[in-house]
This record gives structure tokens, sequence and C-alpha cells, in this order.
């Protein structure tokens, strides 16, 4: 089974919040029934679509995958570790907080014993879109019911102001929402466990308000600690012509790039792990020794550890995330080795 790119295909999901097009990312959702609030690329479900895998499903094919597709970092790793997905909000998101590992391991053992932490890169955002992330300083969990019981939640929230091509790091333990008008993407450790804290007064499609986890929220948010927020792109030396490329966050569960180019872009995993391609914009050809496949925008591909070299043939300007598990303290060795200072790196970065 030698290692070649596979395409992963997304399995759209329903939300009350959600959008009715989901162009141009999916030209070909636009005008639905029921508004999408969610893509999982990366999710367990997700059909692969070229290559060996084709027709199973991602958790399937994990289980199938060898160290060479792995990668020798990740060869006894039970489940899929990563989960990828856009986000298309046309309403406030509930405001929730997910679980560290450390608590996931003791109280959500049913659910996967995984916590979340993850990071949202903003594709698009109409003017005055804006998100809450972390608490104001001084907020405690008495000054938190109190907001709860008088529906001033919001008011204890750092409220951040949205545009595209911003980057939002999200540490487990850290409450927060997505505003309207914006479309996300997302990395996190795979995992869907979400403590939902309020939720404006919503009901579902059966006219229920949905369910809030308001005595496990309090357990496991952060007040003694502001993280979480804002990251500028670190910009990273690149050898290719009109490239650029940056670094957008870091933590021990995924590293996230973004890659610009016009002409042509070279991809090589490593040993260590395989890594994630989303395409954002553009369209062109991918080519790797013995095989070739077109991508497009909205696309997820998956490239084996020992793959060697994938050139992406740019035959629109293209945008690419790339991502996947890192070694942190070699991530951090190396482009320290490069040049960047470790107060540079510690921005971005995140133990």
């Amino acid at each position: 089974m030698k290692p070649e790119p596979i395409r992963i295909e997304p399995v759209f999901s329903e939300r009350l919040w959600g959008s009715r097009s989901l162009a141009p990312l999916f030209p070909e959702k636009s005008n639905l029934e029921v508004p999408i609030g969610e893509a999982w690329l990366t999710g367990v479900d997700c059909l692969i679509s070229t290559g060996p895998f084709t027709g199973n499903k991602l958790g399937e094919a994990w289980r199938e995958m060898p160290v060479e597709w792995r990668g020798t970092e990740l060869a006894s790793v039970k489940d899929f570790p990563l989960l990828l997905k856009f986000i298309f909000p046309t309403d406030k998101l509930s405001i929730q907080v997910h679980p560290d590992d450390a608590y996931a391991a003791i109280h959500e053992q049913a659910a996967g014993g995984r916590g979340k932490t993850e990071m949202w890169h903003i594709v698009s955002a109409q003017p005055n879109a804006r998100l809450l992330l972390g608490m104001k300083p001084g907020a405690t969990k008495e000054t938190f019911k109190r907001a709860l019981a008088d529906r001033t939640l919001e008011s204890l929230l750092i409220s951040w102001p949205v545009h595209a091509d911003d980057t939002f790091f999200v540490p487990a333990r850290t409450p927060h929402t997505i505003g309207a008008d914006m479309v996300v993407f997302e990395v996190q450790e795979y995992s869907d466990l979400t403590y939902r804290v309020y939720d404006y007064g919503r009901l579902d499609a059966h006219g229920q308000p949905r369910e809030l986890h308001i005595e496990k929220a309090l357990e496991v948010m952060a007040f003694e600690s502001a993280e979480g927020g804002k990251v500028d792109p670190l910009p990273l030396p690149s050898a290719e012509e009109e490239t650029e490329h940056s670094l957008l966050a870091a933590c021990r569960y995924f590293a996230t790039e973004r890659v610009r180019f016009s002409k042509k872009c070279e991809f090589a995993p490593g040993a260590g792990h395989f890594e994630l391609l989303v395409i954002l914009q553009g369209h062109g050809n991918l080519g790797w020794t013995g095989g070739a496949a077109r991508y497009h925008r909205g696309e997820c591909w998956l490239l084996p550890a020992s793959l060697g070299q994938a050139g992406l043939h740019a035959l629109e300007a293209t945008t690419v995330i790339r991502t996947y598990v890192p070694d942190i303290a070699k991530l951090r060795t190396d482009l320290h080795r490069e040049g960047i200072a470790a107060a540079v790196l510690a921005q971005v970065i995140h133990d």
C-alpha cells in the first residue's frame, strides 16, 4: 500500500444558527432547505474518496493505516487525533466552555475522555463581526453566577472584533462564543465535549430549550488565569518564489500554518507525522511521485508521513492551511535555530 495523498469528504451538520449558503467554499451548498452550521472535514464518519482507502470512513481507515501513513510519533495513537471543521454562523453560538484532558479523563470517559483545546482562523467576516473569548480581569465564580442569573453574561467576557485572516487560540477551560456573520476554520483536539452555559433562550426544532451544562462548566472554567486570545501570525522562511508562509498557532495538540502562493509550493510531512492540507482559496494540480490529482477550494487532503514531497501547482492564487500533530519541543528548537527569538515564539507556541 504505497503512501499517496487522499482526499477526505466533509460531513455537513444542521445547526439552529447555521447558514443556508456555504458558498464560495462549497458552491453546491446554496439555497439550502435547512441551515448548515458546520462542515466536519476530518470526522471519523467522513468518507475517503481517493487512494487505497476509497469508500472507507476516516475512523475505519485510521485503524488500518500502517506507521508509514500515520508517522512514527502517532503509531500507537488509538483514535484519529485532529478534528478540522468550517463553521458558518448567522447567529451567535451558545456561550460555552470545554474541559481539559485531566477533567475529561475522570468525568467523561463515556465521551472519549479527551478534552478540547482549539484554534480559530477567520476565513471571512462581515463588518462589525465579533466574538467573545476569555473573561475580563476580576471575574469570579460568584460574579459569573450573578451575571448568568441576570442574563448579562456577555458583559463578563472579552469582546474581540473579527476580520478575515485573524487567528484566535482557545485553550480548554476558557469560556467563549462565536458571533454571527463570519466563516471560521477550526482546528482542535478530536473531541466533541462542549459545556453549554447560556443559549440566549433559543428553542430547538422541537420547541424545547437546548440542554445546558452549568455545573460542569463552573467546575472546569479557569477563573484564576486569562488564557487564549488573538494570535499574530509568525512569518516563516520560504525558499519558494512568491510564497508567504506563516505559523498561526501551535500547542502540543496541533501546529497550524497558512501558506499562500501563486505558482508552486511543496509539502513534505516527514517520518514523524502525517499532515492535513485544507484549501481555503484557489485550485490547481497536486502531484507526487507516481501520481497526480486536481485540488479545489474547500477540500481536505491527508498527506501520509512517508510520502516524500507533494507539490501543489497553482492555476489560481492559492491559500492552504497545513496542520499536524507536532513534537512541540522540536518545533520550538527548529524555529529558534532559524533565528526566531524565544520571546516571539512564546506568542504563537502555547505550552
